[in-house]
């Protein structure tokens, strides 16, 4: 009977320190408080009252960083959301290294994200987002490496600019587009004023096609209603209607 007891409790205790790890999950056990291994995914098995686990979670996390008001490097106050996205790849040091990982990830990235903004100014923030973000995320993986946390990317979600500033940026894009418009402008004028140029070289070559000019432009304008027309004949022309009106004449 007694034999039995033993037997069955040690099944028991044996049975008690049986764990299972999901296929993005690794356990850190450790042994009185020491560090004795990564165990997982899967079953495993770990010393009932000697050995404890803290699991870990080895997914990428995507992590909101809460608005910051910063000043941008030309003294532009502006409020930036931002997301993060970063994961354990190392559970030993994410355990042993730091209390709290998560939230450590999220106080770095808020403290990063108020400095690197001020090494860039507004158009920058605005026009080179990618940048920025790429550059604020290396800053922000080089302090969490050591914790085994690899940051795989930083976006910039919301970038609020005061009101006045929103102004004078509407009144620059405006004047930008107004500028891109005289200019498109003036290289139509210019290719026009080269295209009459080279019409006018190849009739003053032929005279004759003047005058079929002359003549066109007079059928396109007598084409419009309630329209009268003065043509400015050439002499030569007038002097032979005269000379054919006094043949006509002459009995």
């Amino acid at each position: 009977m007694t034999l039995l007891v033993v037997v069955l409790a040690i099944v028991l205790v044996g049975i008690s320190g049986l764990r299972v790890a999901n296929q993005y999950q690794r356990a850190v056990v450790l042994r009185l408080g020491r560090f004795q291994a990564i165990r997982g995914p899967g079953l495993y098995w770990i010393i009932p009252l000697v050995e404890w686990q803290f699991t870990v979670d080895i997914r990428t996390v995507t992590a909101a960083v809460e608005q910051q008001e910063t000043i941008t490097k030309d003294n532009v106050p502006v409020k930036i959301n931002a997301v993060v996205w970063y994961r354990i790849f190392d559970p030993k040091k994410a355990i042993l290294e730091v209390r709290s990982v998560d939230n450590a990830v999220i106080q770095v990235a808020l403290t990063t994200l108020r400095t690197g903004i001020g090494r860039y100014t507004l158009d920058d923030v605005l026009k080179e987002q990618e940048i920025v973000s790429t550059s604020i995320g290396e800053k922000i993986d080089a302090v969490t490496e050591p914790w085994g946390v690899k940051v795989e990317r930083v976006e910039m979600k919301n970038v609020e600019i005061p009101e006045s500033m929103q102004r004078a940026i509407a009144q620059e894009a405006e004047a930008l587009r107004e500028k891109r418009a005289r200019i498109i402008k003036a290289q139509a004028e210019l290719e026009a004023a080269e295209q009459l140029r080279r019409a006018s070289e190849i009739i003053m070559q032929n005279p004759a096609g003047l005058e079929l000019r002359r003549m066109q432009m007079i059928t396109e304008v007598g084409a419009e209603q309630n329209t009268m027309t003065i043509v400015m004949m050439p002499s030569e022309f007038v002097a032979m209607a005269r000379g054919i009106a006094e043949m006509v004449k002459r009995p």
